[in-house]
């Protein structure tokens, strides 16, 4: 009997720290495996901070072997240069899984908030509560783990959905 356990990497960009997630699915359960985060150093150029973060990922993706990615996409807020670099942040995000081969599915910062605790509008300490609450096993230092778990759980809600569309489209 082939197994439905699927390995999903939730991904929270992020310039300064970028929170990872890994949890898996059978389609019904969800299950934590591990969470952290990537940081670059601020004292070093652009560049040298993005390869940070990839290095950082793709030592991650090579360590837990997960199957699928998911990324939160950028909003725009107040500051333009801000959003600029969490975009260029947000690349390396999508580089590292893709890099590995992994589809990166991504999602609105509300639908990944609507998908765990059932508001689009929720903030960090409600995520971390139902965070708690779904992944019973999970351990998290920061809210950047606890968004990368979010996002990681709204894919395993969605990808079912995402997949239909998809062979809908022939593709």
């Amino acid at each position: 009997m082939k197994s439905n356990l699927i390995r999903i990497i939730g991904i929270d960009p992020g310039l300064r720290r970028t929170g990872w997630g890994i949890i898996e699915s059978d389609g019904v359960r969800l299950s934590y495996v591990a969470s952290g985060h990537v940081g670059s150093t601020d004292k070093v150029e652009l560049a040298f901070r993005l390869r940070e973060l990839y290095e950082g990922l793709s030592g991650v993706l090579a360590s837990f072997l997960p199957q699928e990615a998911a990324v939160e996409e950028t909003f725009v807020n107040d500051n333009p240069r801000s959003t600029l670099k969490l975009g260029q942040a947000r690349g390396m995000a999508m580089l590292a899984p893709a890099m590995r081969g992994l589809r990166v599915a991504e999602y609105p910062p509300n639908l990944i908030k609507k998908t765990v605790v059932g508001a689009g509008h929720a903030d960090k300490k409600q995520i971390q509560v139902m965070i708690g609450f779904l992944l019973p096993k999970a351990r998290f230092e920061s809210a950047d783990e606890a968004d990368a778990l979010a996002i990681a759980i709204c894919h395993a809600n969605h990808r079912g959905v995402r997949q239909l569309e998809k062979m809908a489209a022939g593709r």
